[in-house]
């Protein structure tokens, strides 16, 4: 008998697991029109939980709840309709899930980490550990730590008891991130009439463009390489022309970037491809 995505998430909730529903791509519910583009106001992905007063579940992990009524709330009802699958925040439920992608990564974790609960997944295996750490994709080949400000597929119990999180996987979180290299080559930027004056009316209009960038590109979960290029192209189109970006900005870009696991070489090509459609 097939079981509804909202009958496990209310199973779940019973030992604690914060859930949320998983629509088609496995993916969570798209923001709703009022919370598009941070337009609450607020940045979920900066959240520990519970990110704005929505009653809708359309901030992904942070919308993650073991509170039965918000699950079976009218507000949730559309998203029970379209989910495909459940997730759950592990960092909610003081758990970290050590994400192995195939045979290699599963390997490499059988002669480095400390046995734990084990769950199959398509291609590998997530092992569970008790504890919490910040998450982090991409830490070797194959494997993605997912814990706090992170969302994970639950795919069943699992086999085996729980560890304790061990300080093999918290060194591997606490890496320091890539070091972001500046282009090989220099974007000659055109200044515009009016002396090069900056059109924006306040310097808070291009932070807040940054941040929605560093958040469109923290929360993709597929296509990332493309992600990664639409949203600079986005930021050039918007901000490119006028001089107001600086060396700070798009370290921070890069930095996003990196952290989903792309290559420092594929931001500089993405950032000087789209200058490059642009005419910059």
């Amino acid at each position: 008998m097939n079981v509804s995505p909202l009958h496990t998430a209310l199973r779940l909730t019973a030992i604690g697991l914060p859930v949320l529903p998983l629509r088609k791509g496995k993916v969570p519910v798209g923001n709703c029109p009022d919370c598009k583009n941070s337009a609450c106001g607020d940045r979920p992905h900066m959240k520990a939980a519970g990110p704005c007063r929505c009653p809708a579940p359309c901030h992904g992990w942070a919308a993650a709840t073991t509170d039965s009524d918000v699950l079976t709330s009218p507000a949730w009802a559309t998203a029970w309709r379209q989910a495909v699958a459940v997730a759950y925040h592990p960092g909610g439920a003081g758990l970290t899930v050590v994400d192995l992608d195939d045979e290699s990564a599963i390997e490499w974790a059988r002669q480095t980490l400390p046995p734990t609960r084990t769950v199959a997944t398509t291609r590998g295996e997530h092992w569970i550990y008790q504890g919490t750490t910040r998450s982090v994709n991409a830490v070797r080949a194959g494997v993605d730590i997912k814990s706090t400000m992170a969302y994970a597929r639950y795919l069943g119990p699992g086999t085996g008891a729980t560890a304790p999180l061990p300080d093999a996987v918290r060194a591997l979180t606490a890496q320091k991130p890539p070091v972001v290299r500046p282009a090989p080559r220099t974007l000659a930027v055109p200044v515009p009439a009016g002396g090069g004056q900056c059109p924006h009316r306040t310097s808070t209009y291009l932070e807040r463009g940054i941040c929605m960038a560093e958040q469109r590109i923290t929360e993709a979960r597929s296509q990332v390489h493309a992600t990664v290029y639409r949203t600079f192209l986005a930021v050039l189109s918007t901000h490119g022309r006028c001089g107001c970006l600086t060396d700070s900005h798009v370290s921070r870009l890069f930095t996003a970037a990196q952290a989903k696991g792309e290559s420092p070489r594929h931001c500089t090509d993405a950032w000087a491809n789209a200058a490059t459609r642009l005419g910059l």
